[in-house]
């Protein structure tokens, strides 16, 4: 096994994993960081998105071999006090139902607001449509990022 470091929320980690663990795993079972969820295992879903180098990654299928110069972020990273702009609009629009999904959908929506701050209907639409809700709750988190492009 080998050691990786990995810079995770702005602090440094030395991985002592195997190369090809899934990142979504080494935040969950090494630090506690549990966030981020395991969906479908197979980056289709987008339950495990986090940020590495400020593009929206899906964690279950990146080795953590392959992001040691990586900046990665987390939900728990994105914001001391949970007072970003999209968990403030999550918030307010009042989106989640079961919640599952919506750390994966917040960190994609972020994403996206971090490149394009004021993003068109139909660019909210085509970045979140690969987050899958088994709620259904896709018109509320257009909504919320909507809500969120207005605060920034």
């Amino acid at each position: 096994m080998a050691s990786y470091t990995l810079s995770i929320n702005g602090k440094q980690y030395e991985a002592d994993v195997a190369g090809d663990t899934p990142l979504l795993w080494y935040l969950r079972d090494h630090l506690g960081l549990v966030g981020t969820k395991y969906g479908c295992g197979i980056a289709q879903c987008g339950a495990c998105t986090v940020h590495v180098n400020g593009a929206a990654a899906r964690s279950c299928t990146l080795p953590v071999s392959s992001l040691t110069k990586a900046k990665i972020t987390t939900i728990e990273g994105l914001s001391e006090k949970g007072d970003h702009p999209v968990q403030q609009a999550w918030d307010e629009v009042d989106v989640a139902q079961c919640g599952y999904c919506q750390a994966g959908q917040i960190m994609t929506a972020a994403a996206l607001l971090q490149k394009n701050p004021h993003p068109s209907e139909t660019e909210i639409a085509n970045t979140m449509h690969a987050n899958i809700c088994r709620c259904g709750a896709y018109h509320r988190i257009r909504e919320a990022v909507k809500l969120a492009s207005n605060k920034l």
